[in-house]
């Protein structure tokens, strides 16, 4: 649905470090990297869109950002990765059914306080 996002964050590097390694489970990676002001581009290994982020001092309202997961058990493992990394709970790894019976999804505050989500809609297989 979009080619990129990109936020200022308060911390670069912590930042850079959070979704690195909470995203990691996803396949996530560095596509391109410039000084702190400019920031870093991941990817995943099967989306063309990127998350791009960059050194602000700015203070923008909190963002709600929903990652793709392939299955559930990305979702268990990005939980997991996403609190390793020092993100905080915000909805432990399990079914919405308010969203619909399928919506398996886990919610982290990363550093800056925005809300992190990783979803899979897919039936458990």
């Amino acid at each position: 649905m979009f080619d990129h996002v990109k936020f200022g964050v308060s911390d670069y590097a912590a930042s850079k470090a959070f979704y690195l390694k909470a995203l990691e489970p996803l396949g996530v990676a560095v596509a391109g990297e410039g000084q702190p002001t400019y920031g870093v581009e991941l990817i995943g290994p099967k989306s063309k869109a990127s998350l791009c982020l960059f050194q602000t001092e700015e203070k923008p309202a909190h963002l709600h950002l929903a990652f793709a997961a392939e299955n559930r058990q990305q979702v268990d493992a990005f939980y997991r990765a996403a609190l390793e990394a020092g993100g905080k709970d915000h909805g432990a790894p399990g079914l919405r059914p308010h969203y619909h019976a399928n919506y398996y999804a886990a919610f982290v505050i990363d550093p800056d306080g925005h809300n992190i989500e990783v979803v899979c809609q897919d039936p458990e297989a």
